[in-house]
């Protein structure tokens, strides 16, 4: 296939949206389809909106300690959630702005309205007022992204029923709170409404929360979302609902039943692949309604691409930005491959998660015993100077080469900070390399190194027996 120069894109999500000024950088001629705000999910429902929210609550949570720190408030401090619910609106509407400005500046042409796929090289767009038109373009990039798994079991209204969405309106704090899903949004919320004053309980199918999580991390959430008073039934999963004069009665599989004023449901996401032309133009889905892509984010049709939620590799924001810049390269003929082997994230959980690489549970399945370096941050002197000791470092290195396997964290700055291990890891760094380097004190940094030296066994303030 020859250069692309003119690029159309379904969605203005991260990765869309990405992709499309890499486009125009590269010199294409970029058309974007988007019916929905810019940024997709992440910016206006997901990633942003809920960090906008939580960072008032964790902000709460440090006044609390206020006094112990040697802060008098002459008022204890309250939450206005119609307040919150405003400011982080006005941030998301900032953000939104900031890449309509990037569209002009770059020549991105945006078309609002609902994109399908006619052939491999044709969009027909419905506009706002039923109108149609077509985009012609060299190669296609879908970018459709995902959206909440639905269970007939909760039919969500918005109030009593809740999906992320829903919830990031705050649209009242409910004495008693059921999330449903233990996972990365569920315990998000979890943090979130706990902190706002609802008594949460947490129900996941799985034997704990965080299950993809290694599981240290997994238990130091566990523990802190229990300081909030979060009840967390694990191993179990919710069999019925009931409505009552005073909210619901959900049934366990057990056969517990718990009373609740409002439900989140928070049960996974699924690819937005129907209503966009897949099957007329042949594109191949996989078992779980995801397209399939190749390594270069080429899908089996030449010319069709596709990136971001929609191919399931990652839902990550970052990754789907990633898989778009890739996809361009390929497009404008510069042969280029995804590698997913050193992908950071975060979890904004009170404290929140940054992990790379694989889990120590993972190793071990690959027959490997990992080295293991772990610093708790009620040893790190930073940590007890801002009033913030919960928080752990676990490093995993190969034993034969000292390679670094992977890397979890969870206290402050945790989602910051990881970078560091990945960026060692790109470097294919070992670990008495990052242990050999200096870091600044006093700082949350040195939690790192001193995980990094426990490797070797060598932490200068761990304290263990003498051998």
């Amino acid at each position: 296939m020859s250069p692309a120069r003119h690029i159309a894109i379904l969605g203005a999500g991260p990765g869309g949206y990405v992709a499309a000024i890499r486009a125009a950088q590269l010199g294409a001629k970029v058309t974007v389809i988007e019916n929905r705000a810019l940024g997709g999910v992440c910016l206006n429902w997901g990633c942003i909106p809920s960090k906008a929210l939580l960072s008032v609550v964790e902000l709460g949570e440090k006044l609390k300690k206020a006094q112990d720190l040697g802060l008098q408030l002459s008022n204890p401090p309250t939450y206005d959630p119609p307040q919150m619910v405003a400011r982080k609106n006005r941030v998301v509407h900032g953000l939104g702005n900031g890449i309509a400005m990037l569209f002009k500046q770059w020549g991105v042409s945006h078309v609002q309205g609902t994109g399908r796929l006619v052939n491999a090289r044709t969009v027909r767009v419905t506009l706002a007022d039923g109108t149609e038109t077509s985009v012609e373009a060299d190669g296609i990039i879908i970018a459709t992204g995902s959206s909440a798994s639905a269970l007939p079991m909760f039919p969500v209204d918005g109030y009593d029923i809740m999906t992320s969405q829903e919830a990031l309106e705050i649209p009242r704090i409910p004495e008693r709170l059921l999330i449903v899903g233990g996972g990365v949004e569920g315990c998000e919320f979890a943090s979130l409404y706990a902190g706002l004053g609802s008594r949460v309980t947490v129900v996941e199918m799985l034997a704990r929360v965080l299950p993809l999580e290694d599981e240290e991390i997994s238990a130091v959430i566990e523990r802190e979302l229990k300081k909030r008073q979060v009840r967390i039934i694990a191993g179990n999963s919710v069999k019925a609902v009931e409505k009552t004069d005073a909210g619901f009665t959900a049934e366990l599989a057990d056969g517990e039943r718990l009373g609740c004023v409002a439900i989140l449901v928070s049960v996974g996401r699924r690819c937005n692949t129907t209503g966009i032309g897949l099957e007329e133009v042949g594109v191949k889905l996989g078992d779980n309604g995801e397209i399939e892509v190749d390594d270069r984010l080429e899908t089996n049709v030449p010319g069709v691409y596709a990136i971001g939620d929609v191919v399931g590799k990652a839902m990550l924001a970052h990754v789907a930005s990633a898989q778009g810049k890739v996809a361009v390269e390929n497009l404008v003929g510069n042969p280029k491959t995804m590698n997913y082997d050193v992908v950071p994230a975060g979890i904004f959980t009170l404290p929140e998660i940054g992990r790379v690489g694989l889990t120590e549970q993972e190793i071990r399945e690959r027959g490997i015993v990992p080295n293991i370096g772990r610093f708790r941050y009620s040893a790190l002197g930073k940590a007890h100077a801002v009033g913030d000791t919960a928080g752990l470092v676990k490093i995993l290195a190969d034993p034969k080469t000292d390679r670094v396997l992977g890397a979890h964290l969870v206290g402050t700055h945790a989602a910051d900070l990881v970078h560091e291990a990945a960026l060692a890891m790109q470097l294919n760094a070992k670990a008495r390399d990052v242990a050999g380097m200096i870091h600044a004190h006093p700082t949350h940094a040195e939690a790192l190194l001193e995980a990094f030296e426990d490797v070797d066994g060598m932490a200068i303030h761990l304290a263990r027996k003498r051998s």
